[in-house]
């Protein structure tokens, strides 16, 4: 028996079985089809066998690769580029002569010249954003909101004669903000190794011209959702953070103003009382350095918060 008589023996034996495990476990009309590596019948939805996935069949045209994909690719990551290096020698390791050099110099000179400008700083941007995106351990959505958001930045010609680290910083803590992802902006400057300033105002140049073409919407970070990420960077219990919550809510609700206030310093107070409420040794040391805010500020907000919860 040939390898193709054995395998549609084996696909015939297959299906009777599986006919016979719907007669006895399916409805009394089973109607079974193939849907994404699993065997459903589709009039009563019974998943009758799981298919694992194998080797692929290759695909040669368009239909059947479009037939076969089962995933789509999201962003176009932008690879390196052509460059012809001023070597002396060839790839075998021999001398070129001047008319050669002359040839690869030229063949160079038109190589750059054909590169647009966008694409040069596509090329530079890109893997820049990717490494800052996985040092800070940001998830893929983010990071493709802040691809689009530089992009609109790059076609802008925003950039020339800025610093396109101090953009790609600004576009990443943009993407941050629009998804409310628990973030400071201190961590993303000390991650991408710029300075504040610089990221401050491409971050203004970004919330003022960028977004409102993008339709989105720069949500500022609050002191309840720094409290769950600071009690969890110190350890705390859930209990603990649910504390701090309430706290912080009756102390709005009594007259505290935030108008003005770091959510930073609000956020780690609340924290600080909760846990020393709770018998957890924190200082104010810890709590300040986790916070990014200075132990005065700390102390004064305590002290604030503490007035309007009596």
């Amino acid at each position: 028996m040939s390898y193709k008589d054995r395998l549609r023996s084996t696909k015939t034996s297959s299906e009777s079985e599986l006919n016979c495990n719907s007669d006895t476990q399916c409805c009394n009309n089973p109607c079974i089809e193939s849907r994404d590596g699993d065997n459903v019948c589709l009039n009563c939805g019974l998943v009758i066998e799981r298919n694992l996935v194998g080797n692929e069949r290759r695909a040669y045209t368009i239909e059947e690769v479009n037939k076969r994909r089962r995933t789509e690719p999201r962003w176009r990551e932008f690879g390196p580029r052509t460059m012809l290096p001023a070597s002396k020698v060839d790839s075998k390791g021999r001398l070129i002569n001047a008319r050669g050099k002359t040839l690869f110099s030229r063949l160079s000179k038109i190589q750059n010249s054909l590169i647009s400008s966008i694409e040069r700083n596509f090329w530079e941007a890109k893997p820049k954003l990717k490494m800052l995106s996985s040092k800070m351990n940001i998830p893929d959505y983010i990071k493709e909101t802040a691809w689009k958001i530089y992009s609109v930045v790059a076609k802008k010609k925003l950039t020339m004669g800025r610093s396109i680290d101090g953009f790609i910083a600004a576009s990443l803590y943009a993407a941050i903000r629009v998804h409310e992802f628990p973030r400071l902006l201190e961590e993303v400057c000390e991650a991408s190794m710029t300075p504040r300033r610089t990221v401050h105002r491409s971050l203004g140049m970004v919330v003022k011209e960028v977004l409102p073409l993008l339709g989105l919407k720069y949500r500022p970070i609050t002191a309840e959702q720094l409290v769950y990420r600071f009690g969890n960077d110190l350890g705390l219990p859930m209990e603990t953070q649910k504390k701090a919550i309430n706290m912080l809510v009756k102390a709005s609700k009594n007259g505290l103003l935030r108008t003005g206030k770091d959510p930073k310093g609000l956020a780690a107070s609340v924290i600080y009382m909760a846990a020393k409420a709770g018998n957890l040794r924190k200082t104010q040391a810890e709590v300040s350095e986790i916070a990014k805010v200075t132990e005065v500020t700390l102390r004064s907000r305590s002290k604030q918060i503490k007035n309007k919860l009596q």
